[in-house]
């Protein structure tokens, strides 16, 4: 397959999303570990030195590069794949069954990716941007800076800013699990489709990996729906 064929093609199309989604998948077990630090509940200590680590160690820095590129393809051929199918299907299937084109989840991945990248939007105002540039993603903050008590050095308090966008904000709260559950939702679908495309589609292993993508799915987006949530209820201080 050409490169042109490769960003161009149904088949490339789909290769690509799939790589991508492997590589953001991986991306949420070491993004959801860091932010679950929280329940630690020593008043963001462990939190903040991981977050001030991931924030700036160069090897990692450089990966978001990568990470904001895969991001973006994927949401694009995404979306573009939806809008395509959904044109080459102007008429409704006849007979409609459960285990094929009926899944609602895969009907609807136009809509799930729109609200996944507006609560993407809102996360990365919230947190990646003041985490990187300064500031507390608009919100006026009492304590921006935190000292680390492993290194003995100032950081960014991110533990603060999480505190101050959640405690008492309950529609942001509600964005965000609305958000989450629309990740879940996705991947439900994208886990198991992802290695279909690779080729992993054996009546031994295929059921293996529905299994894994279901606790996979739930796993981590219990996690982060737990994050805004143990803020705004006052589970940890």
């Amino acid at each position: 397959m050409t490169w042109k064929l490769l960003f161009t093609s149904s088949i490339g199309k789909k290769f690509i999303m799939a790589l991508t989604g492997i590589f953001l998948i991986l991306f949420l077990v070491v993004h959801c570990a860091i932010n679950s630090m929280i329940f630690f509940n020593d008043g963001g200590e462990t939190f903040n030195h991981w977050g001030h680590f991931m924030g700036s160690n160069l090897i990692i820095r450089t990966a978001e590069v990568g990470l904001f590129l895969f991001l973006i393809i994927h949401i694009v051929q995404g979306l573009t794949l939806w809008s395509q199918n959904r044109k080459a299907r102007p008429v409704k299937y006849a007979v409609v069954t459960p285990s094929s084109n009926n899944r609602w989840y895969s009907k609807s991945m136009g809509l799930l990716g729109s609200l996944i990248l507006i609560f993407l939007v809102m996360h990365l105002y919230h947190f990646w941007t003041p985490s990187r540039f300064g500031g507390m993603g608009g919100i006026k903050a009492l304590d921006e800076v935190n000292l680390d008590v492993y290194n003995n050095e100032a950081v960014h308090n991110l533990y603060a800013e999480m505190k101050l966008v959640f405690e008492n904000n309950l529609l942001i709260v509600l964005v965000y699990i609305l958000g989450v559950i629309s990740l879940c939702w996705h991947l439900l679908h994208g886990f198991q489709s992802a290695f279909q495309t690779f080729g992993v589609n054996h009546k031994r292993y295929t059921p293996i990996i529905i299994g894994a993508g279901v606790v996979y799915s739930v796993v981590i987006c219990l996690l982060f729906a737990l994050m805004p949530l143990a803020f705004y209820l006052h589970w940890i201080n």
